[in-house]
């Protein structure tokens, strides 16, 4: 008897849908083709104790599991549930009438117990998009698969559960339904850091907030203990919630990486992801022997926090660079190419020297000619031609830190970010592929970010008098319009655009000596 069930196979963050024959006919051996790897080559071992643990039965004849389409390689161990169901159905242990109208995928144990998945969400999403009824999936990924609305999502937690669903037994599992806006309505709010928290360093909020509110880059510089990481991870709190589209896609790529938390469903915040600085560039922007999303990818609608920049290697902090304009990355190999979004905002904190206190008001450097300039090297200016804000950080006195006044919360700074990204927004609502002023195309900036005579002239002093080098230029424009867009200003005046020069500190001749 020849049975056909639907499972799911990843190809970057979405999914292929893949169809498991087996037939059951008379002999003695079992075999697997379809291109499957060494996980699913040997799960016949897995299904045959699970079968008999359960009190099923294994046939002792002929089986053959095709894994359709054969040119597309079939890894890992989540085929297990449906090959098993298959062969009940085969041998006539459960009806197969019902099996073509769901997804079913999952490992198994060898006592029948169902073992979580990767790739729930994405999973979830072809079954929708190719009109199946349901998807019987391990109860730890339920939640995940189940805020995917028109579709009957099973949690289940043994084999014997599926085979209850198609027998229709009173004990079966039922369907899970997880409301996406409810996840959203019980999580609003509850941001794990508070700019209130921080003492001082007015300067600093204020160039956080330009560059959440533009979508901008961002380099810290500044001697140890003067607050560069506080800040940083204080960032997320002051961008926009993520929208249920953006929350999705963020969740469909945490759960391809089997990063989502047991039992979760939505990732309703922005992430932050901060690799240590020893990170292989593989790990930063993905790939391997079976491609991955590195932390670029972990990162997408959120921020990205490279602590101690120059102390990364040259070559990891290099591959950024395409990532960083493209806002995605591909990963190549001689039989397939994967893609996974990466639109991220970086932000980086360093030390002005291996010592830290270049520029310190109070302590002395210690370091020696040229040392400087070497340390800051490190960093290529390809690469810091992305970043559009270079804010020094100074260390906090003693009288901001203890002052007992009130600081103004990252909820009140959101407001403004908030406003000024929702102008951002009607300026590119034509752009499929420009959301804020960080985005913007030279084209688009020469036509979006006019100034008049005065405000070329105060550009073309500060270029001169500052040794401000040419690529900053396009960088100024684009943070003087997200200044004007906090202050709702049509056009960018000279306030604005004094400010935006004031934030290219490492454009500037001379300063590393």
């Amino acid at each position: 008897m020849l049975v056909k069930v639907y499972g799911g196979a990843l190809a970057g963050v979405d999914a292929l849908t893949i169809t498991i024959e087996v037939s059951v006919s008379s002999g003695t051996h079992y075999t697997i083709v379809g291109l499957p790897d060494n996980a699913v080559k040997e799960s016949l071992f897995r299904i045959e104790s699970a079968i008999k643990f359960c009190g099923l039965h294994m046939p002792r004849q002929k089986i053959v599991v095709n894994l359709a389409p054969a040119d597309i390689r079939k890894e890992g161990s989540a085929y297990d549930l449906p090959i098993a169901i298959s062969i009940l159905a085969a041998s006539g242990q459960i009806d197969a009438e019902e099996l073509g109208g769901y997804f079913i995928m999952g490992e198994l144990s060898l006592d029948g117990g169902v073992q979580p998945l990767k790739g729930a969400l994405s999973i979830a999403l072809q079954a929708r998009n190719e009109r199946f009824k349901g998807f019987i999936l391990p109860h730890a990924n339920a939640r995940e698969a189940a805020i995917v609305k028109e579709l009957q999502v099973y949690g289940v937690r043994t084999l014997t559960d599926v085979v209850d669903i198609f027998s229709a037994s009173p004990e079966r599992p039922m369907p899970l339904h997880v409301d996406p806006e409810e996840i959203f309505m019980l999580d609003a709010g509850n941001a794990e850091f508070d700019f209130s928290e921080v003492k001082g360093q007015q300067n600093i909020k204020r160039a956080l907030e330009i560059a959440a509110a533009g979508g901008h880059n961002v380099m810290l510089i500044g001697p140890p203990g003067a607050g560069k990481t506080m800040l940083a991870r204080r960032l997320p709190g002051i961008l926009p919630p993520l929208s249920l589209e953006e929350a999705l896609e963020t969740t469909k790529i945490h759960s391809v990486a089997g990063k989502l938390p047991v039992s979760g469903s939505l990732l309703t915040t922005r992430p932050f992801r901060s690799p240590h600085h020893t990170i292989s560039d593989v790990a930063l922007v993905g790939g391997g022997m079976h491609p991955q999303p590195g932390e670029i990818s972990l990162a997408h609608n959120g921020v990205l926090f490279l602590d101690e920049l120059p102390e990364f290697k040259r070559a990891v902090l290099e591959v950024m660079r395409q990532p960083l304009e493209e806002r995605k990355v591909a990963i190549s190999r001689a039989r397939f190419s994967v893609e996974y979004p990466a639109g991220f905002m970086l932000i980086a904190s360093m030390n002005p020297c291996p010592c830290g206190f270049y520029n310190h008001p109070d302590k002395n450097c210690v370091c020696g000619p040229g040392v400087v300039q070497r340390y800051l090297s490190k960093i290529s200016g390809p690469l810091l031609d992305r970043i559009d804000l270079h804010v020094e950080v100074t260390p906090v006195n003693f009288d901001a830190l203890a002052s007992k006044e009130q600081t103004e919360r990252s909820e009140e700074i959101r407001e403004r970010v908030i406003g000024a990204r929702r102008i951002q927004g009607q300026r590119f609502r034509t752009s499929t592929k420009t959301y804020a002023n960080a985005q913007m195309s030279p084209r688009m900036v020469r036509k979006v970010c006019g100034i008049d005579a005065a405000g070329e002239k105060l550009l073309k002093t500060a270029m001169e008098k500052l040794g401000l080098s040419a690529r900053a230029y396009d960088r100024i424009l684009k943070v003087a319009r997200t200044i004007a867009d906090l202050d709702s200003s049509e056009h960018i005046g000279m306030p604005h655009l004094a400010e935006a020069i004031h934030y290219r500190s490492l454009d500037r001749e001379g300063w590393a000596g």
